[in-house]
């Protein structure tokens, strides 16, 4: 089969990305299916292109490949905003549930890894080949992937290691996004959850018509785009001099901690001024950060999801699809059964559930996007949206790296 390769271009890439979040929403508005199981909207539209990029592929021999770089700079964009927008108080109430679900997340690492290298041995792989269907794709994500792939080709003689990784983290991904609003809306009818009257959501609007007419105007987008690169100065400025120091973290978790930082400051400084004037400006700030946020998640998720190349499954399809499957099924039963009681069994805790299949299947962006849709059915969860990140953007990171390389040595 001769395979035409064909590259689009980065600005036609983001153009038609935003031609696919458009077909996302207007779907997930149509079906009320979709918004039942608080399916993300971005993944209506990305798994939709994906599927024409597929058909692409194996009906007219066109592989096409998007130039999708701005797609790492959205995702500061989106958390430099969760980082604006987080109360300091509500922060630190998170203390004790982010402990936990530290816990459960680093507990299940080793679950995760154990079940790789077995499903790898019952096919007679090397049980090493099981980590990159474990850990090191689902909880790690596509950047882990690659950074651990050369230590398994070159050091393990795992030829296949990267194909593996990949495969297993596409997946991973496609199912991280299926089960987190189905899981979360199972709980909410299930144990009979009061959920949020809160229409002021950390990220996104409410599917109802009367929660989208939000007052944003000029000056207010205007506001909220300065503090965002005022933060993201900030943060990168944290993140270089971290590495100096020898710490390597993301830059969204630097720029996160930096948008923290300035938020509560200029809360605490507004407070102190009592100046109405400068509360108006604040309002519509928040407004502007709420739209932006949206957006950029929105958009985020969209092309990872639009980039999704299927025919990269081909060649260990039958090991990928079972132990990813299996990998999912063991995702949700815990969720189920361990996350949520330890979370505490109420609303916090279900759309916390919701984010988890994103932890420790595909990336922190699905988590957010997961709870972003959950929300929009049933209210606004500011803890978990501070809760989640800071574990699965952070701490889960330094813990998986640990766990793998204690795991490659047995």
């Amino acid at each position: 089969m001769d395979i035409q390769s064909v590259t689009v271009p980065a600005f036609v890439s983001f153009t038609l990305a935003i031609i696919v979040l458009f077909a996302g929403k207007a779907l997930t508005l149509k079906y009320a299916i979709l918004q039942k199981y608080s399916i993300p909207e971005p993944v209506v539209g990305g798994f939709a292109c994906a599927i024409v990029v597929g058909l692409a592929y194996y009906l007219f021999d066109y592989q096409l490949t998007f130039q999708l770089e701005v797609m790492d700079w959205l995702l500061v964009y989106f958390f430099t905003g969760i980082g604006l927008r987080a109360d300091i108080q509500t922060l630190l109430k998170g203390g004790k549930p982010l402990l936990i679900l530290l816990v459960l997340a680093s507990s299940y690492i080793v679950l995760q890894n154990v079940l790789g290298m077995s499903v790898a041995s019952l096919f007679g792989l090397d049980p090493r080949a099981g980590l990159m269907s474990g850990s090191v794709s689902l909880t790690g994500g596509v950047g882990t992937t690659m950074a651990w792939a050369p230590t398994f080709v070159q050091e393990l003689g795992i030829a296949n290691a990267t194909e593996l990784g990949v495969a297993s983290n596409t997946l991973g991904l496609i199912g991280a996004c299926c089960i987190g609003g189905p899981i979360a809306a199972f709980l909410v009818k299930r144990h009979n959850l009061e959920t949020s009257h809160n229409d002021d959501l950390t990220i996104g609007t409410r599917h109802n018509e009367a929660a989208r007419n939000i007052s944003v105007n000029y000056f207010g987008v205007l506001r909220a785009w300065l503090w965002l690169n005022v933060s993201m100065i900030l943060g990168y400025s944290l993140n270089e001099s971290l590495e100096a120091a020898g710490v390597k973290l993301p830059l969204f978790v630097a720029c996160l901690l930096a948008g923290i930082a300035l938020g509560n400051f200029g809360r605490w400084l507004l407070g102190r001024l009592k100046n109405p004037t400068l509360k108006n400006y604040a309002d519509d700030a928040e407004h502007g950060l709420t739209l932006i946020s949206d957006i950029c998640l929105g958009m985020f998720l969209t092309m990872a999801l639009m980039s999704l190349q299927i025919w990269k499954l081909e060649g260990s399809f039958v090991y990928i699809c079972t132990v990813v499957g299996l990998q999912v099924l063991m995702s949700v039963c815990f969720t189920l059964w361990v996350v949520f009681r330890a979370m505490g069994k109420d609303y916090q805790a279900a759309v916390i559930c919701a984010g988890f299949g994103g932890v420790t299947l595909g990336s922190t962006a699905t988590a957010i996007v997961n709870m972003q849709a959950v929300t929009q059915q049933y209210g606004a969860a500011r803890q978990a949206f501070i809760v989640v990140p800071l574990v699965c953007g952070f701490f889960i990171d330094i813990v998986n790296a640990i766990v793998i390389n204690t795991m490659i040595g047995f």
